[in-house]
């Protein structure tokens, strides 16, 4: 499937402030199907599915397919090398020390990245990204306190090894996590940059990961 059809799904979806997600299950369609067209993985897309996914953006699929047919209202600009997309902030601090409880979730304020590096280089969609902050000491000198860190909600199984956000059983936590061999029943194997926090061991029972970093900044 051509890059130019995603680009304009892209574009269209963007223009009507339609989450990625929310297109898919407002026509009736998998997720699956509609990033496969974005990332190029489906050549052949079903024409029905197609159908109801130009429906809901309100344009016709030779539109989508070309450029060129009905579109409702203005033709949106396209992305281009400087086109930035907004990542949602939530205002929860996974602690890199004791585990916080989080009891809900308040949104904070959005920051922008580059789209082309979002789509080409971590391969996600801006949706399944979250901007948190984490604090305490034990991932230094990877991580500090108050450091800004971008979590890619898909991926939530540490293989390959990694640092993640995750309920580790008594609060939300950022640090390493990975997949204790011949484990039986499955175990996670918890551990800290910072040499004085131990490292400990989680069932997969025991652990919810909320998504693995992706990226990290600072303030000086």
């Amino acid at each position: 499937m051509s890059t130019a059809l995603a680009e304009r799904i892209r574009a269209r979806a963007r223009q009507m402030d339609l989450p990625l997600t929310r297109l898919a299950a407002e026509a009736k369609v998998n997720r699956s199907f509609v990033y496969d067209m974005l990332y190029g993985r489906s050549q052949h897309p079903s024409k029905d599915k197609l159908e109801r996914v130009a429906k809901r953006l309100k344009v016709g699929v030779d539109w989508l397919t070309s450029g060129r047919g009905f579109i409702d209202g203005e033709e949106p600009g396209r992305e281009g090398d400087a086109a930035y997309v907004a990542i949602r902030s939530v205002k929860i601090a996974p602690a890199m020390g004791g585990g916080r409880i989080v009891e809900e979730v308040e949104e904070g304020e959005p920051l922008q990245f580059l789209a082309r590096w979002v789509r080409d280089t971590l391969k996600v969609q801006p949706d399944d990204l979250r901007i948190m902050r984490v604090e305490g000491d034990s991932m230094e000198p990877t991580l500090f306190d108050r450091d800004t860190v971008l979590v890619d909600l898909t991926k939530k199984t540490p293989s390959p090894p990694g640092i993640f956000v995750l309920n580790d059983g008594m609060g939300l936590v950022a640090k390493r996590v990975e997949i204790v061999p011949r484990s039986d029943p499955l175990r996670l194997r918890i551990v800290s940059d910072n040499a004085r926090y131990a490292t400990y061991d989680v069932t997969v029972d025991e652990a919810n990961i909320v998504g693995r970093i992706r990226w990290f900044c600072r303030e000086l």
